[in-house]
């Protein structure tokens, strides 16, 4: 009777056991569909979505990423590097020592490559961003990385003396936005945009090592690269600037990818304050230098002897895109050979509104990069007028197609001797007397206000005296402002008859 007893409880309690367990294996089940129903929920929130829930409560670690990982193509370039490296090479020496050229300080007189090789490590794509902003384009922001083992050695020819300069550690971190204009035939694409997205900041870090020699065989030398570097980064590459590059073999019509002039920006130069003294004997003789676009700058006159000058003179600088340029205002000490810098200040043009006036007094920087400079003291301040007007359609197709001459027109004033280089500043002397807005010169009297408005309906400059390159050339010169690639007013020179 025992037996049989324990037998039946036994089954008894078995079944049991079994139930139960059954019965949590379903609520588990349940509790996952249910967890995983939240989770895709959670999913399609967006980061705005997940603040009005958690409130206070949002935890910072919460991260929404927007680059999607690409770690096959970093495979495949590491193992196409070397052909790749090879090719690229002859491609730079040939694209970049132009530039070089076009872009050096003038206390250099000759800068192009010795060496060039890009080493054996390749670059590496953190992520890519796929966007379709326009249609009819396909936009891809590239995040590209590169701390590679190059060896590249710079030829810098100087008046004082010529030193070979090796760049070492180099290092690149910045986002490529590559736009492909969508075509109807094969291959269905007609033209690709290349930019460096201007935020975050492309960064080009290096150190500079004199061969054979010292740097300071040329005074000056590590300021005066790091700012050719920056400035052909700034005038060519950084976004809005762009490359478009027409492909397939077809004839395309780039010139909705072209960037185009938006406004023109008055600027009244009117003083600087407590300037930092330069000089061993005496005070520094300050001139102010303007620009938005580096190729495009143009200065006041000397005040000789001063730390606190009055200019109160007007330029006129076009803008392309009024969201992301700025405008900068550099204050030079006027010496035999090499200016030096007195400081340098920056106004975002986002900061106007347009078709108003505004005054601003803006506090004067040692430098563009201020991560590199150690002496961080006072520069004093430097006080402008500015008055942004909107282009209209008109204004614009005129800007867009001046500028290329405008350019040229440069190039002549370099091989003439009256400017060293295309990116030298032109003052009153260099200025070329022309019609249309553009650069006011001394003693007009400013497109700020009734004394002047904006003259005329071109782009172009007005200046007082002869210019230089008219002496040069013995005729009166003249000329209007405008732009294909569109940038800071700049004087630009024409030939009329005696």
């Amino acid at each position: 009777m025992g037996l049989i007893t324990g037998l039946i409880l036994g089954v008894l309690v078995g079944i049991g056991l079994m139930a139960g367990w059954h019965q949590m294996i379903k609520a588990r089940a349940r509790k996952r569909v249910a967890k995983a129903a939240d989770i895709k929920l959670l999913g399609t929130l967006n980061r705005e979505d997940l603040k009005k829930l958690c409130g206070d409560n949002y935890p910072e670690w919460v991260s929404f990423p927007v680059f999607e990982q690409v770690k096959w193509l970093n495979k495949q370039l590491a193992k196409l590097w070397p052909f790749i490296a090879d090719a690229a090479t002859m491609v730079i020496k040939e694209s970049v020592e132009p530039l070089l050229e076009e872009y050096r300080p003038p206390g250099i007189t000759a800068l192009k490559f010795s060496k060039l090789s890009l080493g054996n490590v390749a670059p590496k794509i953190e992520g890519i961003r796929v966007q379709s902003l326009n249609k009819g384009q396909i936009t891809m922001d590239i995040d590209f990385r590169w701390g590679g083992d190059p060896n590249i050695i710079l030829g810098v020819e100087a008046l004082v003396a010529s030193l070979p300069i090796q760049l070492k550690d180099l290092q690149v971190f910045t986002v490529v936005r590559v736009i492909f204009q969508l075509a109807e035939e094969i291959p269905c694409i007609s033209a690709v945009v290349v930019a460096l997205l201007s935020d975050p900041k492309p960064r080009i870090d290096y150190t500079l090592k004199a061969v054979g020699g010292s740097l300071t065989a040329i005074p000056g030398l590590s300021d005066m690269i790091d700012d050719t570097v920056n400035t052909i980064i700034n005038d060519m590459l950084q976004w809005p600037q762009r490359i478009v590059v027409p492909i397939g073999g077809i004839p395309v019509d780039t010139s909705e990818l072209e960037l185009k002039p938006q406004g023109m920006l008055s600027v009244t130069v009117m003083k600087a304050t407590a300037l930092k003294n330069k000089e061993m004997i005496g005070k520094s003789d300050p001139y102010a230098v303007v620009y938005i676009r580096p190729k495009f700058k143009v200065k006041t006159k000397v005040v000789d002897n001063n730390l606190n000058p009055e200019w109160n003179e007007t330029f006129e600088v076009i803008a392309e895109d009024k969201e992301t340029q700025f405008l900068t205002v550099e204050v030079f000490d006027k010496d035999i050979g090499q200016d030096k810098r007195l400081g340098i200040a920056k106004l975002p043009l986002n900061d106007l509104q347009p078709e108003t006036s505004k005054e601003v007094e803006l506090r004067l920087l040692p430098s563009h990069d201020m991560l590199k400079v150690k002496d961080k003291k006072d520069r004093g301040t430097v006080t402008i007028k500015v008055f942004y007007h909107q282009f209209s359609k008109e204004e614009q197709l005129s800007a867009l197609e001046e500028e290329k001459r405008i350019l040229e027109e440069r190039r002549k004033l370099k091989e003439a001797g009256v400017i060293g280089s295309t990116l030298d500043a032109v003052d009153g002397a260099a200025s070329l007397v022309t019609s249309g807005v553009g650069l006011v010169g001394t003693g007009i009297g400013a497109g700020i206000g009734a004394g002047a408005g904006l003259v005329g309906s071109g782009l172009g400059t007005v200046s007082t005296g002869l210019s230089k390159a008219g002496k040069f050339m013995g005729k009166t010169i003249t000329g209007n402002f405008s732009s294909k690639r569109s940038g800071t007013s700049t004087p630009v020179t024409q030939e009329n008859g005696s």
